[in-house]
């Protein structure tokens, strides 16, 4: 697999560093190639990214230094930013951008800030599941009533995300003991989100634990799709929030960065990531989609960002400790 593609976006504007922004997108080409087009339209400023795995892009940055060409560093989750900020290598955001989000969404000391949010759930079979079986806690599907009919991601970035924010909440030994649990219980091992939900769509599973968006994502592709989403309680690990956390480098003296930041919290490109993509917009003020229910996350289940993916590397040890591949 080549280390990153180039996706440029042409402009009528021509190259000095205040016509044009590059950005290191952790989230993929099919989310953002759209609203970094509008982005263009409506500014003139020329777009070049670079997608990749979020880790693999921050790694990259750290090797690059202050000589990054990169002006903008944008994650899949604050993890990534996280390891960045820790190495000395993220600016300050200005308040214009700071600003639009609460404070539970951004980093304190304001080197990165969310842009979008996508909360965990149990998407399930309602053939296959009968609703008084949904668990308000996801403690609770490492029981023997779950042996065999939970989809899970263990190689995925969201799933690790998520399994570091247990780690945090309630520490090692009960973290390992769950993911262990579900071992146990046979759960099923898919590559990422989407093949869970058509999995547990097709009845190959009857249930798995998922972002909430790509559930809406395939119902708008397929009506007929069957799987609903479940939301476990809200003081629950596991309803936790994971932002898409975007970050200035120090390399970087493009006010066009700036200009980018603020368009990404701007009601157009919130709008695009609510009804288009299904996400949690940030921005203070704006709705989500009618489609997707409510979500209490002010203060993103009370768990410190900037650690979120700190202990990534231990985190994917614990996910093989207990007999995964993670």
């Amino acid at each position: 697999m080549p280390l990153a593609i180039l996706v440029v976006t042409l402009s009528s504007c021509t190259g000095d560093s205040d016509d044009s922004v590059t950005i290191y997108s952790g989230r993929n080409e099919d989310l953002m190639a759209q609203v970094l087009e509008d982005f263009t339209a409506e500014t003139g400023i020329e777009v070049r990214v670079q997608y990749n795995e979020s880790d693999v892009l921050a790694r990259l940055i750290a090797e690059e230094g202050d000589q990054s060409p990169a002006d903008l560093f944008l994650s899949q989750s604050p993890g990534a930013v996280g390891f960045l900020d820790q190495a000395g290598l993220l600016t300050e955001l200005p308040e214009t951008v700071l600003g639009r989000v609460a404070d539970g969404t951004r980093d304190d000391d304001g080197r990165w800030v969310g842009i979008s949010g996508r909360q965990r759930v149990l998407v399930y079979n309602p053939d296959l599941v009968d609703e008084s079986e949904l668990p308000d806690s996801v403690l609770d599907v490492a029981d023997r009533a779950w042996a065999g009919r939970l989809g899970i991601a263990p190689a995925n970035g969201s799933f690790q995300d998520f399994v570091t924010a247990m780690r945090f909440e309630l520490g090692e030994e009960p973290t390992a003991q769950w993911l262990t649990d579900i071992n146990a219980n046979e759960a099923q091992s898919y590559a990422k989100n989407s093949a869970i939900v058509e999995a547990v769509g097709r009845g190959e599973v009857a249930a798995g634990l998922v972002n909430h968006y790509y559930n809406f994502r395939a119902q708008a592709e397929d009506p007929d799709h069957p799987a609903l989403n479940h939301q476990f309680a809200t003081d629950d690990v596991g309803s936790v929030l994971i932002v898409t956390a975007a970050a200035k480098l120090v390399s970087s003296e493009s006010e066009a960065a700036d200009t980018l930041l603020e368009w990404l919290l701007s009601e157009p490109a919130q709008r695009y990531f609510a009804d288009e993509t299904f996400e949690y917009p940030l921005a203070s003020g704006i709705e989500p989609s009618s489609v997707i229910p409510p979500a209490s996350f002010g203060d993103v289940g009370g768990i410190d960002l900037e650690e979120l993916e700190g202990g990534l590397t231990a985190t994917r040890q614990l996910i093989v400790d207990a007999g995964f591949e993670g």
